[in-house]
């Protein structure tokens, strides 16, 4: 669905946050599925609560991040992946928090593969590397057509492999926080940043 969420609200760009707020309240009473008298018009009312509820979060997400509009891209990702434009932002910008908080907004019915997929590279960025590997194949188990999601998969798999084995730069793997582990930490991170787009260490 590649709609402008402030016309599904019926506000402008400009609208203050107690406006649209007030838009949404409207229309979530004009809308919710128990004001209708049948099945028919409750599905529609349900389909049409579900539009408003998606238009109000990305608003949210795109104001939070401190933007009116999901920015060059126009409104080409609305309809469940606005959102996670702004995720991959923070992330390459290393606002790891300021992510983790958008994608735990998300709805646990509407975490599907690219929300797996953006919650590994979170991991991996903080050096949870086993959980990333599982996030990611998650992911790739429910669009296994995506080559950014497999090729990070296979990047992290690789980097982690290495890193127990302990050939990362020929050091040997120690207890506690190694020059090993320093590396490894970088490079699975790098890695992720690579896939989207973005770039940790330049020279890699």
């Amino acid at each position: 669905m590649n709609k402008d969420p402030y016309k599904v609200l019926g506000v402008s760009p400009d609208a203050s946050d107690a406006d649209i707020k007030k838009a949404y309240h409207e229309l979530a009473r004009k809308y919710h599925p128990d004001n209708c008298p049948n099945d028919d018009l409750r599905q529609l009312a349900a389909e049409k609560m579900k539009e408003v509820n998606e238009a109000y979060d990305t608003i949210k997400s795109w104001r939070s991040a401190g933007k009116k509009t999901g920015g060059s891209g126009g409104y080409n990702s609305y309809g469940g992946s606005a959102i996670y434009v702004d995720i991959r932002n923070l992330l390459n910008q290393k606002r790891i928090q300021e992510a983790d908080r958008l994608l735990e907004s998300i709805p646990y019915n509407e975490r599907g593969a690219e929300w797996c997929f953006l919650k590994g590279v979170m991991f991996a960025q903080i050096g949870r590397y086993f959980d990333a590997i599982r996030m990611m194949e998650t992911a790739c188990r429910n669009d296994p057509n995506n080559m950014e999601y497999r090729n990070t998969l296979e990047s992290l798999r690789q980097a982690t492999a290495n890193r127990q084995n302990g050939n990362m730069g020929g050091y040997q793997q120690r207890q506690g926080c190694s020059t090993c582990d320093i590396c490894s930490t970088l490079l699975c991170a790098d890695c992720c940043c690579e896939c989207m787009g973005s770039d940790l260490i330049a020279c890699c």
